[in-house]
């Protein structure tokens, strides 16, 4: 198995920049651009959205057009719901992107586990409010819905076997799978972007080309007054109906049709953050198999020291369920064949050696060096 190293012969901008990620406990430079890139990205989220927590002050009069309808304090239970799922899913991601900083799980173990407890805990309470809100956000299509419950399933599958690998010493597929909770967290992040571009392009309408939406007339009068029922007739013989309001985000008539050009694309922005969520974290693992190969040579010795059985393998590795091969500790593939050029293996005896030395075949010495394999 290849090994990193590092070019001596790094221009000035190589290092220039090992200066400052090495500190940090980053070996490799790729390595600190995406954490940097993609963590940076999560954590600058959270923490705009920091006041946030104050869910009936700032996030109802800060949020898109016509969200906080549902949300109030009058809907009791989606009110509940929104404030367990921002109360914990900010502190989450603020407190989870230190979990990837190498000097703190190398220099403060005991933050890295108890940390790591409470972003598993804020998590799973997260998972309890999203799905209570899931009907109602942007709109509450069955998409939407669907989304937000496969999302909740792989986070919660991801914390779970995360946890189960630690626990028996598996430390590559730890790395592996709390890799993947957060980038399937980080969809939140990319979800926006995606739905600002869709929603720009559904904008660009014409005849053959404009998109609707139905939409409550009560959220409609929640947004800017019983006023903004004149714009919509059906609104006015019914105001507790439901209308058809364009989707138009570039150039808006009304606030409605900002409203309706967010929530119309939502749901599917919300699949195709996820794609590329999931497709960016299994390509990455698997162009880092130097990486996942030596944290598993460091759990095959510390389940070795626990007297975890099969060392290196006890937690969930691909050959318990798959039709790999055995994972074979790289010392005992050195010992099994001993070499009879260049340096002698350290077992072997001045006996064998003295007797390879005089021509004897490596048959003939075969058992010998069988038993102190042993």
């Amino acid at each position: 198995m290849a090994v990193h190293t590092s070019s001596p012969n790094a221009n000035a901008f190589v290092r220039f920049m090992r200066k400052a990620y090495n500190p940090i406990g980053f070996k490799k430079g790729y390595n600190f651009i995406l954490f940097f890139i993609f963590a940076g990205a999560l954590f600058g989220f959270c923490l705009a959205k920091i006041q946030s927590l104050n869910v009936n002050g700032y996030w109802m009069n800060h949020n898109a057009p016509g969200e906080s309808f549902w949300f109030g304090p009058d809907n009791r239970f989606y009110n509940i719901m929104i404030h367990i799922h921002l109360c914990t899913c900010i502190p989450a991601g603020l407190l989870g992107v230190w979990q990837f900083v190498p000097v703190i799980r190398y220099k403060a173990l005991i933050f890295h586990r108890i940390n790591g407890y409470i972003v598993i805990l804020l998590l799973l309470v997260s998972n309890v409010g999203a799905v209570g809100v899931a009907r109602r956000a942007f709109g509450g299509s069955l998409a939407t819905q669907v989304f937000v419950g496969v999302l909740a399933l792989l986070t919660t599958t991801s914390i779970f076997l995360a946890w189960w690998n630690i626990k028996v010493l598996q430390i590559d597929q730890h790395r592996a799978w709390m890799l993947r909770l957060f980038v399937y967290l980080g969809t939140i992040v990319t979800i926006r972007l995606i739905t600002i571009v869709i929603a720009a392009v559904l904008s660009q309408g014409s005849k053959y080309f404009t998109y609707f939406m139905v939409m409550e007339c009560q959220k409609i009068a929640s947004m800017a007054g019983p006023e903004l029922l004149q714009s919509y007739p059906t609104c006015i013989t019914n105001p507790y109906g439901l209308t058809i309001v364009r989707a138009n985000f570039t150039a808006p008539v009304n606030v409605a049709e900002v409203a309706a050009a967010l929530a119309l694309p939502f749901g599917v922005s919300c699949w195709l953050a996820l794609t590329l969520h999931v497709i960016g974290i299994e390509l990455y693992l698997r162009l880092t198999p130097v990486e996942g190969e030596r944290l598993r040579r460091v759990s095959y010795e510390r389940q070795l020291e626990r007297g975890l059985e099969p060392a290196g393998s006890a937690g969930l590795v691909v050959e318990r369920l798959g039709d790999a091969e055995p994972w074979t500790p790289p010392t005992k593939a050195k010992e099994s064949v001993p070499s009879v050029s260049g340096s002698w293996d350290a077992k072997l005896t001045p006996e064998i050696a003295q007797s390879l030395s005089r021509g004897s075949s490596l048959k003939d010495v075969r058992r010998p060096v069988a038993a102190l394999s042993r």
